[in-house]
């Protein structure tokens, strides 16, 4: 809904600005605890719940039916692994509807791809990666994009051809983390550890490889197929059902009695010596012989994981 759909019968259940509801005479004062504020200028009943469809359909409304929420604001429409990122972001085409708005930033752009969501329109998929390049890092952008891919929001070849003809700011990132995305992989923890290995020059693990015999079949993260070793990340809280854990601690010995190698790694090994977790890892590689492991670890990993030990 726009400033432009005067027509439109008031709906306080749906965002409107306080112009075009004083217009109307539908409001006396939006101080009440009848409405929130839910952008500079733009409001809703109280009883709504603030979803962030309902957040980018505001965002739209001063800028016209041609308008987009592109950027984080379609991130989060589209329930994205993203960091916290403040404000909002509208795409436009025509350079008469940009303008300055309190909390939201305006794109201007000759043409987009995009989707509509419950009637308001939202940047595709592969065209918000490109746009997070502007806003991620190279790490957080690639989580994102495996978990686009194994949403199913966008497959990897779509992806990656997307990125190959996109050009402009975050072009030259986007390209550079589809690279990097990879399919059915899990969580972002597991992007994480997959990432600092491969920035730090060792082979790359294999994703969701599955081990075992016929009767007893498993997915592990991230797996070296040649020297038998299984990468492990373990995000799990202490309190957890001892069946679990045993069941795990079980598994672990008959992999074990096959002569894999498995290395558990928690949250604290990524986040906090993630130095300490690669030399744990290139020396179990070298020492079972997995082919193309460096003799020197590459430095690159340092820029994007900072160690706090």
């Amino acid at each position: 809904m726009t400033e432009d759909q005067d027509s439109v019968a008031f709906d306080p259940k749906r965002p409107f600005t306080r112009a075009w509801a004083a217009a109307q005479g539908n409001i006396s004062d939006l101080r009440t605890a009848a409405y929130k504020r839910l952008l500079h200028g733009i409001y809703v009943a109280a009883t709504v719940e603030v979803t962030p469809l309902l957040i980018a359909e505001a965002v739209l409304m001063p800028f016209g039916e041609k308008a987009w929420a592109s950027h984080a604001t379609a991130a989060r429409v589209l329930g994205l692994p993203i960091p916290t990122l403040p404000g909002e972001h509208v795409t436009v085409v025509e350079r008469r509807r940009r303008r300055s708005r309190r909390e939201v930033a305006c794109h201007l752009t000759r043409r987009g791809w995009v989707n509509e969501i419950s009637g308001v329109r939202i940047s595709a998929p592969q065209q918000v990666f490109v746009e997070l390049a502007t806003q991620l890092s190279l790490v957080d952008l690639v989580i994102v994009g495996d978990h686009m891919v194994r949403k199913g929001l966008v497959d990897l070849e779509t992806l990656r051809a997307f990125c190959a003809v996109s050009s402009g700011s975050g072009a030259a990132l986007a390209r550079m983390a589809a690279g990097y995305v990879r399919d059915g992989v899990d969580s972002p923890m597991e992007t994480r550890l997959r990432l600092l290995i491969v920035l730090a020059g060792l082979p790359e693990p294999e994703v969701n490889l599955l081990v075992g015999d016929e009767v007893e079949r498993r997915k592990y993260d991230l797996s070296y197929r040649r020297s038998r070793t299984i990468l492990e990340y373990d995000g799990r809280q202490h309190v957890e059902r001892v069946e679990q854990w045993e069941a795990d601690l079980e598994r672990r010995e008959a992999i074990d009695d096959d002569q894999w190698r498995i290395m558990v790694f928690v949250g604290k090994d990524i986040y906090r010596s993630p130095g300490r977790t690669l030399e744990r890892i290139h020396r179990v590689l070298r020492l079972r012989g997995e082919p193309g492991v460096p003799e020197i670890l590459s430095d690159a990993w340092r820029a994007h994981f900072p160690s706090w030990s």
